[in-house]
């Protein structure tokens, strides 16, 4: 099982539009695709006096191939539109996690 998280820093001028966008369209479009689940969106608790709010977006998947399935059938594209709406305002990097028993 594999955790594809994704940190985000968020602008506070587009902070709420953010939100709104990730939890309105952003999870449920990326969960319908069947692919990805349990989402989970955490605020990251930071110890720096840097303006803005980071944010931990999670998904499980079943593996590295379905992740990469799922970004080549529609993840790469959401992906795209999360950049063409906001820019700058939104700065993000992937990390894969492996879960251990």
């Amino acid at each position: 099982m594999i955790i594809f998280n994704t940190t985000y820093h968020v602008d506070d001028e587009i902070h709420d539009d953010y939100l709104r966008h990730i939890r309105e369209i952003f999870i449920p479009q990326a969960l319908e695709s069947g692919f990805l689940y349990e989402a989970r969106l955490a605020r990251i608790v930071a110890q720096h006096n840097e303006p803005g709010t980071s944010y931990s977006l999670q998904f499980r998947v079943k593996n590295s191939d379905t992740l990469r399935l799922w970004l080549d059938t529609g993840g790469d594209s959401l992906n795209k539109d999360l950049v063409a709406r906001f820019g700058n305002k939104v700065a993000g990097f992937v990390t894969l996690l492996e879960e251990m028993d």
